[in-house]
């Protein structure tokens, strides 16, 4: 190993994980973050914990939980911290939020924004008390709204779009029910809301269902997600999907269904099914380890190559590499490993330390794939550079030849309602052809699953646009009215 490379931490900035998803070696998409609610459960604050531990994959950067201790005048509790859910708390810090009734949040920065001021639930104090805000996703309109606040007096305390809202509620004169469905519909983009006062809790999913919420029970209460795949830790009922467009009030009577906005166009968001959530969460009442086994199967029949094996790329495209396998009956091997501990590792690497750096990160078993053609499926290729380091770690191992198939269509267009993409300018699916891809990634085939093929895998709604999906990153049909020259900055 170099000097240079001995020199560095292994991180840099205060926490670990800081900055991760920016000047990443892996060139990965990042969802922002996840949310997780509980209403009227005993221990809520250690209930949030289990939850956000089990949707750490939405966000490693910061965490945070703010409880309401209904047996004592319904104060605010709240801990915000840097770092993964097992950082931010111990025990101690559980036990100093009481109450049956909590939000929490997890979280990735994006460019500039890695500060603990940031990280959520938001706090504020307003005329009826206090309000804590949790989302995940991005309001399209924010930098508009801001302005117009701003002019008109108000005081931001942070960058985060999702304090908007904060303020559209406070300045209005009207109580809290109707301010908030006043405040959802002036927003524009993909979000999932949970919003708390000392005695309700308010949920909300965007006009289009861009970003998962789901609702689960515990004996007489409820607990709310940004997948499925949390109740399972916390022993919740899975009861429904919160519908796009949805107000659901939480009080002392119980639960109240209302509307903010009518569903002109269901479009949840595609790469929630292709890569973000785990594969035990169900959207939409899908399965996501099912929609990948069946995208790995449809890209088979859409692009076989006679092949030794088939692998995956650790971890989103087991799933589909499983499927691919079935469908061929070539066999499914564990050709790379995922190192899982390793974090942000370099902030300025050159390319020494950019190649010693993913191999922390991502290893090729050598003795089977030495000698072998590989099938190596992924999930998606972003800026190429990823594919590229792979392909070249197997033929280092030994592969005498490595064919790629993506399980989506070409990326090619950057998302506005919640994920940390490139400009379109750094898509490589936006300038290059299939072959002029596969040249730069060195592989011997590249092939994408088709857009047809892609929706009949995942299912859905058949009498739906799209079967109620958002495609817009591989066809650029926004559901919503996008500015491209704004800032695709995450809300939280």
């Amino acid at each position: 190993m170099s000097d240079e490379i001995k020199q560095l931490k292994l991180w840099t900035g205060n926490h670990y994980n800081e900055g991760i998803g920016r000047d990443d070696m892996f060139d990965k998409l990042r969802e922002e973050c996840g949310v997780f609610g509980v209403f009227n459960v005993p221990n809520a604050s250690s209930l949030s914990y289990y939850g956000l531990h089990a949707l750490q994959h939405r966000g490693e950067e910061s965490a945070g939980i703010c409880a309401v201790d209904t047996e004592n005048g319904s104060r605010f509790a709240y801990h915000r911290g840097m770092g993964l859910v097992k950082e931010v708390f111990d025990k101690e810090r559980i036990e100093s939020l009481p109450g049956s009734r909590a939000i929490g949040h997890v979280r990735y920065s994006t460019a500039g924004e890695s500060k603990l001021a940031n990280a959520q639930p938001l706090i504020f104090r307003y005329r009826d008390g206090d309000l804590a805000v949790a989302t995940n996703g991005n309001i399209v309109n924010a930098p508009e709204i801001r302005k117009e606040l701003e002019s008109q007096g108000s005081i931001f305390q942070t960058s985060s779009d999702t304090e908007v809202i904060a303020h559209l509620i406070a300045r209005s004169p009207k109580s809290f029910e109707e301010a908030a469905k006043d405040a959802l519909q002036r927003i524009i983009g993909g979000f999932a809301f949970l919003i708390m006062t000392n005695d309700k809790l308010l949920v909300a999913s965007d006009p289009n269902g861009l970003r998962p919420l789901v609702m689960g029970r515990i004996g007489d209460g409820y607990v709310f997600s940004s997948e499925s795949c949390a109740f399972e830790s916390i022993g919740a009922e899975y009861v429904r999907d919160v519908q796009p467009g949805e107000l659901l009030y939480l009080d002392a009577d119980g639960m109240r269904e209302d509307r903010y906005a009518e569903v002109e166009r269901r479009a949840t968001c595609a790469m929630e099914y292709i890569y973000f959530a785990r594969p035990d969460s169900d959207i939409n009442t899908i399965n996501i380890h099912s929609a990948r086994k069946r995208m790995g199967k449809q890209l088979a029949m859409e692009s076989f190559v006679d092949a030794d094996i088939v692998t995956g790329v650790p971890d989103s495209s087991i799933s589909a590499a499983i499927g691919y396998a079935e469908q061929t009956g070539i066999p499914y091997e564990l050709g790379l490993i995922k190192n899982k501990y390793t974090g942000r590792t370099f902030i300025q690497p050159s390319q020494e330390l950019r190649e010693q750096g993913v191999k922390m990160k991502l290893s090729a078993v050598r003795k089977v794939v030495e000698g072998k053609r590989v099938v190596m499926i992924d999930d998606s290729i972003v800026r190429g550079t990823t594919s590229r380091r792979i392909v070249n770690m197997l033929r280092e191992a030994g592969a005498t030849e490595v064919h790629v198939r993506i399980t989506s269509p070409p990326f090619k267009n950057p998302c506005y309602y919640g994920i940390d993409t490139p400009d379109r300018k750094e898509l490589v699916a936006s300038s290059r052809t299939v072959q002029e891809m596969c040249e730069m990634i060195n592989a011997d085939s590249l092939s994408f699953l088709s857009q047809e093929g892609f929706i009949d895998s995942v299912g859905g709604n058949d009498g739906a646009y799209n079967r109620g999906m958002c495609l817009a990153c591989f066809d650029n049909d926004y559901p919503t009215p996008v500015n491209e020259e704004s800032d695709k900055s995450c809300s939280c």
